[in-house]
């Protein structure tokens, strides 16, 4: 019942004879846009409805609006193959983060003043969008202070110090260290307190 219906409306509404060339122009227009979103936000949906209105205005009359949605369709699904695998771009790979741990140890700059409970840092292939809400070891780090993540904490948050706090990577390492040891022998201790209550009962 729906299907007659929009059929209905959809021929009412643009002659079949100018559906492809509104797909041509939509085409144009979307890759158009582009220029000024560049990445492929814009050129696959473009290539598709241009592709698919080119072979529409090819096949004439038996262009339905059927045949065009399964053009677009087919067309997408080639340009999207076609900019993934031949990497047009460039950075294959590289434009989102797997986890937040990948995150630990990679380098930025601050964008707005950092201090222990607030600030904004803009990390060196740092995914999709680069900005991350941060906050200080200690102290305050200016705008322009290039840092390193210590902590991602999960990826919203992410806890940075300055690259020339003189705190290094094997300090950081012997810190980690550190703290599992100290929670190993909290767990250790918290199970010899169980086991001898249990006893004692």
């Amino acid at each position: 019942m729906l299907e007659p219906a929009l059929s209905v409306a959809l021929q009412l509404s643009i002659p079949p004879e100018t559906l492809p060339l509104l797909l041509v122009t939509a085409g144009l227009g979307v890759s158009f846009l582009e220029a000024f979103a560049p990445g492929a936000h814009f050129i696959v949906l473009g290539i598709a409805l241009l592709a698919a209105g080119l072979v529409g205005l090819v096949l004439g009359p038996l262009a339905s609006p059927i045949v065009l949605g399964v053009l677009v369709l087919v067309f997408g699904s080639l340009a999207l193959y076609g900019y993934r695998e031949f990497d047009i771009y460039g950075g294959k790979g590289t434009e989102q983060t797997s986890d937040s741990a990948s995150l630990r140890g990679r380098t930025g700059r601050v964008t707005e003043r950092v201090t222990p409970t607030d600030g904004e840092v803009k990390l060196d292939d740092g995914g999709f969008n680069p900005l991350y809400a941060a906050r200080s070891v200690d102290g305050e780090l200016p705008v322009g202070t290039e840092v390193v993540v210590v902590d991602p904490g999960g990826g919203n948050v992410v806890t940075v110090e300055s690259l020339s706090s003189g705190y290094d990577e094997i300090d950081r390492q012997l810190d980690q260290g550190r703290a599992s040891r100290s929670d190993d022998v909290e767990r250790a201790d918290s199970e010899d307190d169980t086991e001898m209550e249990t006893e004692r009962a």
